[in-house]
Order: structure tokens, then C-alpha cells, then sequence
């Protein structure tokens, strides 16, 4: 598994109807990737955002990050939506569950 996490602060005057639509359109093209296996974020109570994608190997995590639609959206979102972001890749992460019978992992 290769898991990358996007953390992240919008500007205060984003169109964030376009955000939502480029949001949304990123996630469904992401499902369709080879190697990809999850997606799920999270906003803290100050606004900030925490984004995980798992994907099967550093080269589809990397094949996605090149994807040309996916690259206009990323140069959209330095110029348009973010006002700091930084991405953490991590190719062996040390992975601990539990799961009680019938809870979700």
C-alpha cells in the first residue's frame, strides 16, 4: 500500500461551487485510476482539511498525480483555492488495526 496525505487551507474568498465541482470530478476520476483503493477527508473544527488517498503502489499514486485532467486541477487549485497545502507520501507505512466483530476498520 502507498498512502498519501494532502493537509490543507483554503483561501477565504474561493468560488467554492467551482471547488465542489473539481472536488467531486477529482474523487470519481481518482476511483477509475489503476491501483487505487481508497479516498476520505476530514475538516477540523478550524477549517482545516485532511485528505488520504491509499493506492496500491508508489507508481499508481505517482500515475495519478500525473494525470493530465488531475494536473490542471492542481495547478487550478495553487492559483484559485489554496492558501497552503502540503502533501506527505509514505510508501511502508506501519499499519496497526483493530476491529471488533462487526465494526468497521
Amino acid at each position: 500500500m502507498f498512502l498519501v496525505l494532502f493537509r490543507n487551507r483554503k483561501r477565504a474568498d474561493i468560488d467554492v461551487d467551482s471547488y465542489i465541482e473539481d472536488a467531486v470530478t477529482m474523487e470519481a476520476l481518482a476511483h477509475t485510476q489503476p491501483g487505487f483503493l481508497s479516498f476520505r477527508s476530514y475538516t477540523a473544527d478550524d477549517g482545516e482539511v485532511l485528505s488520504m488517498s491509499e493506492w496500491q503502489d508508489a507508481k499508481a499514486a505517482r500515475a495519478w498525480s500525473r494525470n493530465a485532467e488531475h494536473m490542471l486541477v492542481q495547478r487550478r487549485g495553487r492559483e484559485e483555492y489554496y492558501e497552503c497545502y502540503t502533501v506527505y507520501a509514505c510508501d511502508a507505512p506501519r499499519v496497526h488495526r483493530f476491529s471488533r466483530d462487526g465494526a468497521p476498520e
